[in-house]
């Protein structure tokens, strides 16, 4: 059980904060920095979620769309358990008392699958764009990749589970598709690169 009485401490105000363990560490640390990172994807595929809710509701009520917001609710308690490992120094080997895990991969996978097997092949680089909700999560794509490179980072120096990294890179692959499955589905289209402009 969660219980937070005040919002505002002010423990932090010398640049320190307190990790899972009780340890403290400075806020700028790889590892503050990894699962603040993780935070911020979080963040953004909640934007993904609004501009759904935003949708008109046939649009919402289309099967793609319905499958992509139960995904994403699903991601976001995800993330949030990903963040809780992350600020956990030593949760690995089993340790972590929250953590994503290989079927929390699986059902990312099977997710990209379905939604990607309808896609017409990529014939062209995709450039953000195509509408709110295909570019949102194309901003969550790229969060998302910023987060894995922090992540790899702290691995170098204080190891993280593999699963923790899969999962993230995984999820960056499952928002690309979400961007085009949206798009496929709203009727909207995707931006191109071109290639040939200069040419």
């Amino acid at each position: 059980m969660v219980y937070i009485h005040k919002v505002y401490t002010k423990s932090g105000d010398g640049g320190q904060t307190m990790l899972a363990s009780g340890d403290f560490t400075g806020k700028d640390s790889e590892r503050v920095d990894a699962y603040g990172q993780v935070d911020e994807v979080n963040a953004t595929v909640g934007m993904v979620r609004c501009e759904i809710q935003r949708l008109p509701a046939d649009q919402r009520a289309l099967e793609v769309i319905a499958v992509i917001d139960t995904c994403l609710a699903r991601v976001q308690q995800e993330l949030f358990d990903l963040g809780a490992e992350l600020s956990e120094p030593g949760a690995v080997d089993g340790k972590a008392r929250l953590k994503v895990t290989a079927a929390d991969i699986q059902n990312l996978e099977q997710t990209i699958d379905k939604l990607n097997d309808p896609l017409p092949p990529l014939r062209s680089f995709i450039l953000p764009g195509g509408g709110p909700v295909a570019t949102t999560a194309h901003l969550a794509r790229t969060v998302c990749r910023r987060a894995e490179r922090r992540v790899v980072s702290l691995h170098r120096s204080s190891p993280v589970r593999s699963e923790t990294i899969i999962y993230l890179n995984r999820l960056s692959d499952l928002m690309f598709v979400i961007s085009r499955a949206a798009c496929a589905v709203l009727g909207e289209d995707e931006v191109l690169w071109d290639q040939a402009r200069k040419s």
